[in-house]
């Protein structure tokens, strides 16, 4: 059975559960959640990992016992993939079915609805889950998220030994706030009678940016002149893989880097979910200038 600490919400408060929520999304949501009353259960890969005052089931989301186990009594699902395949997606889907909760995906604002294929293999696992929730008649909301400004942190090391960020190169997005993804999510995650609508809900920050104009805005919330340089795609797999991270991951940046275009889209989706505005990505590093110091 789930563990539980802290206190417990009302009995009339609705049980969400949360996957991912150990991430820079997934703390962000738990709490808020929890200061909004209802009663949360993590799906965590480490014992005592989630936050205090909610539940935790141990396991993951390819784990189909520990899913079942986590969906018991779960009126609404936050769900975010954390793999480069949806092939293990089809047991959590089927569980999903066979508990029906409501269930809020995030996916990504690269996914391309009229395109016979998507841009990378990163964007195409994204709309592969979503059409395997679709299918499954599970009425999904779809966030689809523009990149986070919590992305920024895999750039702390660098900031703290120069003055240069070096890296695979993006194409520029309206780059968002984490702390806005989890406020529109909860706000779906509580909206038992689906008056915002199943989106897909396209959430985003108020000025797009590539990764040049993210390293400048974070250097001038240091106080210092910061660069990015872009690295070419050998080297940037060379230096990712030299790091530690996974074939797979670095494969699917790189191809990211290379495919995924450009976009200009700015929407309101936030504060239409959130009831306001989203906030910029120099605002979010100004309040974060001690992890990067």
């Amino acid at each position: 059975m789930p563990d539980t600490e802290g206190p417990t919400a009302s009995p009339h408060s609705p049980s969400i559960l949360v996957t991912g929520a150990t991430g820079n999304l997934g703390r962000e949501i738990v709490a808020r959640l929890a200061v909004r009353g209802a009663r949360v259960r993590c799906l965590t890969r480490e014992r005592g990992a989630a936050r205090p005052g909610a539940e935790w089931v141990a396991g993951d989301l390819t784990d189909p016992g520990a899913v079942r186990r986590a969906l018991v009594g779960i009126d609404a699902v936050f769900v975010i993939w954390p793999l480069l395949t949806s092939a293990p997606a089809h047991a959590l889907i089927a569980e999903l079915a066979a508990a029906a909760p409501r269930v809020v995906y995030l996916s990504s604002s690269a996914v391309d609805d009229e395109a016979a294929e998507q841009s990378d293999p990163i964007v195409r696992v994204h709309a592969e889950i979503e059409a395997l929730l679709h299918d499954a008649g599970l009425r999904p909301v779809v966030l689809r998220s523009d990149t986070l400004a919590s992305n920024a942190r895999g750039w702390a090391s660098q900031v703290r030994a120069g003055d240069v960020v070096s890296g695979p190169d993006m194409a520029p997005t309206a780059v968002v706030d984490e702390r806005d993804v989890a406020d529109a999510a909860v706000a779906v995650l509580l909206d038992d009678r689906g008056r915002l609508g199943a989106g897909p809900h396209v959430l985003t920050g108020p000025e797009v940016l590539g990764r040049a104009g993210q390293v400048a805005r974070l250097g001038a919330a240091l106080g210092r002149d910061l660069r990015f340089v872009a690295l070419a795609p050998g080297l940037a797999r060379s230096r990712m893989l030299a790091d530690g991270r996974p074939e797979p991951l670095v494969e699917a940046l790189v191809a990211a880097s290379e495919r995924r275009p450009a976009s200009r889209r700015v929407t309101d989706h936030v504060e239409r979910l959130a009831g306001r505005p989203a906030g910029t990505f120099a605002r979010w590093a100004l309040e974060h200038t001690a992890e990067f110091r």
